[in-house]
């Protein structure tokens, strides 16, 4: 059943209208919401329209008599009445308290006072405009190093009592698409990009390309995380360590169609980006580092954070990364890069810095649009 006033729009005629009818005004408070009850059905078809990329879902306990609406991952808890009439609590994201009729059965069915439903659009619609406003990272670029004929760092290793040839290029492609599973799962309201799915060459310039050509709203973010594994001529060399871009590096980052500033503004702009970029690209590269730390222990020493002029790095124009996983010109590091629990290991560490990293950026929205 359709609330009376389902549809409505308050307008500024419309609230003349109720002005200069005072007894229309009066009735219309004094109509009991609770008169106009809708089916479960009929309350999921009016949260629906609130967002273009989640459904609303339900869950009710008849035993506990507890309820909760969930739609794009903010949520309303209520707990069902004996009977029609009865007033309670409707928890929005545990940390709103709103006092309304609450949902009863009526013939073995749950009904939804309208305006409980009221209440709940209203919650979820004021969520859903914070979200869209608040500081995010809409896309994740995941670069795996080398491919087709560039292997990369490649040495030959015996593992398991063969000796193998352990090519970088295998190695990391492999650690890329399971961290973009892990974080697809994670995220699915984000888009996880990859420079490579298979076993084929893409020049630098095509890779950072491919990074900046992601386009994103005016609150919305890019991050670039490059996946690599080292090789030296000393074979006791080992370890991971996460490269950012040298903090005196200066490249061009303002879109220059976009803007008719004067040299002396774009070059004072261009420097804070700069210095934007490289600051999310230094939180960036500790929190990996930390999260390698927590998961590796000391099974695989940690090598630090280090700066340097990495060319898909220096090359993007968003906060960016280049992970070196191990050496695979040290026999412990290949055995653990190449088994599959030793990388996936690797690469859930990874996933889990990262996944740091976004909670720490999206919650405070530190990071600065170009203009």
């Amino acid at each position: 059943m359709k609330t009376l006033f389902s549809g409505i729009k308050f307008s500024n005629k419309i609230f003349k209208f109720l002005i200069h009818n005072s007894s229309f005004l009066i009735f219309f408070f004094l109509i009991p919401h609770s008169l106009y009850p809708l089916s479960l059905d009929e309350t999921l078809t009016a949260l629906a329209p609130l967002s273009q990329n989640a459904a609303p879902q339900f869950r009710w306990d008849p035993l506990f008599r507890d309820g909760v609406f969930n739609m794009g991952g903010h949520s309303g808890a209520f707990f069902t009445a004996g009977q029609e009439g009865e007033t309670g609590f409707l928890m929005f994201d545990n940390r709103e308290l709103f006092t309304v009729p609450l949902p009863y059965r009526d013939n073995d069915r749950l009904v939804f006072p309208d305006a409980f439903v009221v209440t709940l659009k209203d919650a979820f619609t004021r969520s859903f405009e914070n979200d869209a406003s608040r500081f995010r990272i809409d896309a994740i670029v995941i670069d795996a190093g080398h491919g087709g004929k560039d292997t990369g760092a490649s040495r030959p290793a015996v593992i398991n009592g063969k000796t193998v040839q352990v090519n970088e290029k295998d190695i990391v492609l492999k650690s890329a698409l399971e961290l973009r599973n892990l974080l697809s799962r994670t995220y699915p309201d984000k888009r996880i990009l990859m420079t490579r799915e298979t076993d084929i060459f893409y020049s630098l310039e095509y890779r950072a390309d491919m990074a900046n050509a992601v386009t994103v709203k005016d609150n919305e973010a890019v991050i670039f995380i490059c996946i690599h594994a080292n090789a030296s001529a000393n074979t006791n060399a080992r370890g991971y360590e996460v490269w950012h871009l040298n903090s005196g590096y200066r490249r061009p980052l303002l879109n220059h169609s976009q803007h008719n500033y004067s040299p002396d503004i774009t070059a004072i702009l261009n420097a804070m980006l700069e210095e934007e970029y490289t600051s999310e690209s230094i939180i960036l590269a500790d929190s990996i580092l930390r999260s390698l730390g927590k998961t590796m222990g000391n099974s695989l020493p940690s090598r630090g954070r280090k700066a340097n002029d990495w060319f898909v790095v220096r090359n993007s124009r968003m906060p960016a990364v280049l992970v070196e996983l191990g050496f695979v010109s040290n026999p412990l590091d290949a055995a653990l890069m190449t088994s599959e629990d030793g990388l996936r290991k690797l690469t859930e560490a990874l996933y889990k810095g990262i996944v740091d990293y976004i909670g720490i950026f999206e919650r405070s929205g530190v990071y600065t649009a170009a203009p």
